[in-house]
């Protein structure tokens, strides 16, 4: 039996949306585990958003200059302070408020922080009509039940620890305990960390709503990209030096977990991760692209597991399959609401077909009738 022609297209077309979360979310995983090393060692998280930013300018903008020359679209009023907005929401205020917490509080707390933002981002998308919902259909339901499970899933891998599983790579090893990233932090900082990761991630949603109905005016996304990150970093300079007034040392890196964190978390956390961000957001709406972000505590914890010869607790086992459960109905809900627009749009097609058919049939039943009444003259 041949297989069809161009099903290997197909399959990698359809498979691209999960292609692109999962590399964001390996790619976030990894960016908090460097970064916050780097918070650690001393670096300030208002002039890294800053340099981050410029980073990411620098290194998207010359792809976005070339490859985007005959499809940028005209800048307008609305697409302008659309874009002061998104620098605004992300790479400012989302950046200094979750790095400042994540300081305030561990690496694993501010990722498992974070499990709320699929939630936030769902309600929001619903309001503005961006995620297709209707609570009386099967699939929608899936897509709501889906979303609990996976917050549900990733809040027993932060509460729920149980016995270590025995693991080859982590027997003789010795460390068993939590990294010095995750000393221990007074109470009152805990609190300030979660407040402030919390309005974080507020902002995380936002940013998402709002890129996705920017780029149906500005759908150039690699430029897009590089205007979102150069704003940032102008907009980050006058929030810090308005904060850090008079601190001239802040703008200086001299280590080398610095100079990694802010190059990484430029390149990959904010220009990669807004670029297909925007390409999984064309296809499947900003909630699918949050959707997936419990899968990032799971990464966490098999690079812990791996790097850091930490021992993986039955209670993050656990909470991982709970979240994969809550990823397939959510997947499942949104490939049903795929073929159901799909199957609209052919209705869609097989109406104007007939309607044009019957338009031309009447065409030539109107020319015959006056060449007959011709011939009769």
């Amino acid at each position: 039996m041949e297989m069809p022609k161009g099903w290997f297209w197909s399959v990698c077309k359809r498979g691209r949306p999960y292609i692109g979360v999962l590399f964001l979310q390996l790619g976030y995983a990894i960016n908090n585990l460097i970064v916050k090393s780097a918070l650690n060692e001393g670096l300030n998280p208002y002039t890294f958003s800053v340099y981050r930013n410029i980073a990411a300018a620098v290194a998207f903008g010359p792809f976005a200059l070339y490859f985007e020359r005959k499809i940028r679209s005209q800048m307008t009023f609305s697409v302008f302070w659309k874009i002061s907005l998104l620098a605004l929401i992300e790479p400012v205020l989302d950046q200094i408020l979750y790095y400042t917490g994540m300081k305030y509080t561990t690496a694993t707390f501010a990722i498992a922080m974070c499990n709320v933002l699929p939630a936030l981002t769902f309600v929001m998308a619903w309001i503005f009509r961006l995620e297709k919902v209707n609570v009386k259909k099967l699939h929608s339901q899936g897509k709501i039940l889906g979303t609990l499970i996976t917050v549900g899933g990733a809040m027993v891998m932060t509460l729920v620890n149980g016995p270590p599983v025995p693991l080859p790579w982590t027997k003789g090893t010795g460390v068993h305990q939590v990294v010095a990233s995750t000393a221990l932090v007074s109470q009152d900082q805990h609190i300030k960390g979660a407040i402030m990761i919390t309005a974080g991630c507020f902002c995380w949603a936002s940013f998402y709503i709002l890129q996705a109905m920017t780029l149906k005016e500005y759908p150039a996304q690699l430029s897009l990209t590089t205007l979102i990150c150069m704003m940032g970093a102008l907009q980050g300079t006058v929030v810090t030096l308005l904060i850090e007034n008079g601190k001239s040392g802040i703008w200086s890196m001299h280590k080398r977990t610095e100079i990694i964190a802010t190059l990484y978390s430029g390149i990959i956390r904010s220009g990669a991760s807004y670029y297909v961000s925007g390409l999984v957001m064309k296809e499947k709406g900003p909630f699918f692209v949050t959707a997936f972000n419990p899968l990032g505590m799971v990464i966490v914890a098999i690079v812990s597991s791996f790097a850091l010869a930490e021992r993986l607790l039955l209670g993050r086992v656990v909470g991982a399959f709970i979240i994969v459960l809550g990823l397939y109905l959510i997947i499942w809900g949104k490939s049903k609401d795929s073929s159901l627009s799909s199957s609209k749009n052919n209705d869609i097609e097989m109406f104007d077909k007939e309607t044009s058919n019957d338009k031309n049939q009447d065409s030539i039943i109107v020319s015959k009738e006056g060449h007959k009444g011709e011939a009769n003259v």
